[in-house]
């Protein structure tokens, strides 16, 4: 079964569109998807599937400023001014309207990249209503130049250019990604080594941007990174939440691997329970791999199971 919701953006502009996937069995836990920048969730529809076998109703929408919920709003690549906290209250939202439909079943997140960020961003303030979360292609705290992109965008937007847009900016901001990419032709390699992914990224039209994202959703997205990258964050988590941390380590966006292990140390000092998982010779989109995605899937569902036990 398959419901398509709309709710109202914390940033009380936007529609933003979801999607509850419910199996044909009964449901043993709840899973909700959170995509990444610049893409949107039907791209993990194989990681769905599993889960939606393995017994959990999967619920995943598109962010502001991203896939059907841009292309509904006319909004693409802008996210509204409402602050850095707008994509992880939607989550709540989303969060409220799939428990309406399905109350009293055990609640879990899964955030990849920018969606690692939101949730993380989610566990330090809701945590205590989940029974259990997983961040991937995890973001670490060298992976983007906060304080230079903080210095060139913020005057842009207290400007009043908010809503304007520089092609070249995100390329400055996030062009350390690159550090360990030989050959660069379309321009997004560091996602997998494989060079259909790749295409396929670059040629979804609800994954590429219609026009570069804006100046105050670049700021929205450094100041999300910062929110999470530090041991203070980790304090906010409840200690008794099950965590997954798990991403490749050949991964830019986890420092290769140092980033992803500094978040888990972070969590380890407060007092919680992370499994922390690396793969090695994979880059950020180990989902997309033909020949780890089920392996990769398999142990989220491993931690699931064993969450719920």
């Amino acid at each position: 079964m398959l419901h398509e919701v709309k709710f109202r953006s914390f940033n009380q502009r936007d529609d933003v569109y979801g999607w509850i996937y419910v199996p044909a069995c009964q449901p043993k836990g709840i899973v909700q998807l959170v995509h990444g920048f610049g893409e949107h969730s039907r791209r993990y529809f194989h990681m769905i599937v599993r889960f939606m076998e393995a017994g959990f109703i999967v619920a995943a929408d598109d962010h502001v400023g991203h896939g059907k919920t841009a292309l509904e709003n006319d909004t693409w690549g802008n996210w509204g001014s409402a602050g850095p906290d707008t994509m992880m209250e939607d989550e709540y939202t989303l969060k409220k309207v799939v428990q309406k439909k399905y109350p009293n079943i055990p609640y879990f997140m899964y955030g990849h990249s920018m969606g690692s960020i939101i949730t993380r961003q989610f566990i330090a303030k809701y945590g205590n209503e989940l029974a259990g979360a997983i961040i991937c292609g995890t973001v670490g705290p060298d992976a983007v130049p906060c304080a230079q992109g903080i210095e060139l965008l913020r005057p842009l937007v207290e400007a009043g250019k908010g809503a304007e847009s520089d092609p070249a900016m995100l390329g400055n901001l996030l062009g350390g990604l690159f550090s360990r990419i030989e050959e660069v032709k379309i321009g997004n390699e560091w996602i997998c080594h494989d060079p259909y992914v790749q295409l396929d990224h670059a040629q979804d039209p609800f994954d590429a941007f219609t026009k570069p994202t804006c100046n105050e959703a670049l700021l929205q997205f450094i100041q999300m990174v910062q929110e999470v990258n530090t041991p203070e964050w980790a304090s906010k988590v409840p200690q008794n939440l099950p965590l997954y941390n798990v991403a490749g380590d050949e991964d830019p966006c986890g420092s290769f691997g140092d980033g992803v292990e500094l978040v888990s140390n972070w969590l380890v000092e407060t007092g919680h329970n992370v499994d922390t998982v690396l793969y090695e010779g994979y880059r950020h989109e180990i989902h997309n791999y033909a020949d780890l995605k089920d392996e990769m899937v398999d142990g989220m569902i491993e931690f699931l199971n064993k969450a719920l036990a």
